[in-house]
């Protein structure tokens, strides 16, 4: 079991997974918080489905590029969540960590695109072929 990084250790992880996002796609994300948090609550696991032992990694709050129109203006940021607990909980080693981080931060910044889950996951398995 590998040692439980700081926040701002963890952070850099987030941070470092932000900025080897490709240009095309940093250059659209306007009006994005991505934030750390320990683990998500009960009530957001419940809202969104989710049942222990399952957890969240991540998640997307806000209204995806799909859905803005003329009348998007004048509202707090959109919100990506990382969750620092489960993902450390679930790796071995730091490098894993990044990984799975780097994964987290790319699938939520899809949902931002107005990516489904079945979609990214089709993504997801194409780059393994």
């Amino acid at each position: 079991m590998m040692r439980r990084m700081s926040r701002s250790e963890f952070e850099r992880l987030v941070d470092k997974a932000l900025r080897k996002l490709p240009r095309d796609f940093k250059e659209k994300i306007k009006n994005v918080a991505v934030v750390v948090e320990d683990w998500a609550d009960d009530e957001t696991l419940a809202e969104m489905g989710i049942e222990p032992p399952d957890t969240l990694y991540g998640l997307y709050r806000g209204i995806d590029l799909t859905r803005r129109d003329s009348g998007y203006g004048n509202v707090l940021p959109d919100t990506v969540t990382i969750y620092q607990g489960p993902i450390e909980e679930d790796c071995e080693d730091e490098e894993e960590m990044a990984e799975l981080v780097r994964e987290t931060v790319i699938h939520e910044i899809g949902h931002y695109f107005g990516l489904d889950d079945d979609t990214m996951h089709r993504i997801e398995d194409s780059d393994d072929a």
